[in-house]
């Protein structure tokens, strides 16, 4: 077996040896107290409206099946991503958005992002979209889409992502099996310089039976190509946000309330929605964040995932947020304009830890190491690898080359 040492200067520096981190894991895995307590500590890492005392309660038998994490507590996500940071880091950088042209890039601080998320839980609240309503975001990897999940988070609504490459048919069928009351969406996409057409889609997917459910159509000026715009359903972004009230009071919710619907490729079958809860899945996330990426204060942490994906989702969106850490969301494709890319924009933004899937890491390994060497990259100090098992040989070239 091959291994890679750690460093003894990491080592120093992690916030947890591998003795207690295996430690810890056998105490979480040994028993059900155990298990019970280990998950009620890393609960604490949360801001609860009302602290849960049931921490557990797992049935598999089909007779009497359920699964139920905190379910006497309460608490709201949006807040827990966005509110509790405003008085220590107002000002840090919760979104870098590194745009699909090398020279478009954004920094939305986390006061930025509290103000723009309330004014759409705000807008949408107007258009009569609470707690409990289905909302579908179609928009590609830019801000507004994390905005949307946290706007919804706050106000209650359960979103449901649909990725941005999918089509027409596909997006028509998980509004229909959702029963959305609203779609946001974007005049186009935009990734490795060509358009996806995405209003012109949602416009298709709403000719099908069934998607009468949606009443309204909020459009995000991406390009600023015309699109079509219904007078009665459609409404730009821009325009529904700009005189809404920055103070969006968050929906109390329960730990076992939805907080997102997402739907399986449907490459075995019909797509199915996987429900997430609000309580346990957001101490999982944060709790997997932390104890696995080693995170630092300082730390710049970078997702390739598209949002669209359930790793966007946990580690785009709601891990790095919950933790005030600085969460990197990139538009484009590793081979736009050139290979160098991703190196381009590790040292662009300093980043420190780099999140990717072995597909990308085979990608780039086949073009070469001249393309990586037109990069630094000495501000990475953690490389991960997501989404489906790496092969040696990539990893070896991974470690190696790119950090």
């Amino acid at each position: 077996m091959k291994t890679f040492p750690i460093s003894e200067e990491f080592a120093a520096q992690a916030n947890i040896t591998p003795a207690e981190f295996f430690d810890t894991y056998q105490q979480s895995t040994e028993s059900e107290e155990g298990n019970e307590a280990f998950w009620e500590s890393r609960a604490e890492l949360l801001d609860w409206y009302k602290k849960p005392t049931k921490i557990k309660n797992v049935n598999y038998n089909l007779d009497d099946f359920r699964i139920k994490w905190f379910e006497d507590g309460e608490l709201n996500v949006a807040y827990n991503c966005i509110d509790r940071h405003l008085e220590d880091n107002p000002y840090k950088p919760a979104i870098i958005w590194e745009g699909d042209h090398p020279s478009l890039h954004r920094i939305i601080s986390f006061k930025e992002l509290h103000a723009e998320v309330c004014r759409l839980g705000n807008a949408m609240r107007k258009m009569g979209v609470g707690k409990g309503d289905r909302v579908t975001i179609y928009l590609p990897m830019i801000p507004e889409a994390i905005v949307t999940m946290l706007a919804c988070a706050r106000i209650g609504a359960v979103h449901t992502v649909v990725f941005a490459g999918f089509s027409a048919e596909s997006l028509a069928s998980r509004i229909v099996d959702s029963q959305s009351k609203l779609v946001i969406t974007a005049d186009e996409g935009v990734r490795g310089g060509k358009h996806t057409p995405l209003k012109t889609n949602v416009d298709k997917a709403l000719e099908v039976d069934g998607t009468d459910c949606v009443e309204k159509v909020i459009v995000v000026h991406r390009t600023g190509n015309s699109v079509p715009m219904s007078g009665r359903r459609d409404v730009w972004y821009h325009t529904v946000i700009d005189n809404a009230n920055e103070d969006c009071e968050p929906e109390v919710m329960n730990a076992e309330d939805p907080l997102f619907l997402l739907y399986t490729s449907g490459s075995t079958g019909k797509p199915k929605g996987v429900l997430h809860t609000t309580g346990g899945y957001l101490t999982y996330a944060l709790s997997t964040f932390r104890d696995v990426f080693d995170i630092k204060d300082d730390d710049v942490f970078w997702c390739t995932a598209d949002v669209g994906w359930v790793t966007g989702h946990s580690y785009v969106t709601y891990a790095p947020l919950a933790n005030g850490t600085t969460t990197v969301m990139f538009e484009g494709v590793p081979q736009y304009p050139t290979w160098a890319r991703i190196g381009q924009i590790i040292d662009k933004h300093d980043i420190s830890i780099l999140y990717t899937a072995p597909t990308a890491i085979r990608a780039m390994m086949k073009e070469g190491d001249a393309f990586v060497r037109e990069s630094d990259r000495s501000s990475l100090r953690l490389l991960g690898s997501v989404g489906e098992p790496i092969n040696p040989e990539a990893w070896d070239w991974y470690y190696n080359v790119v950090c």
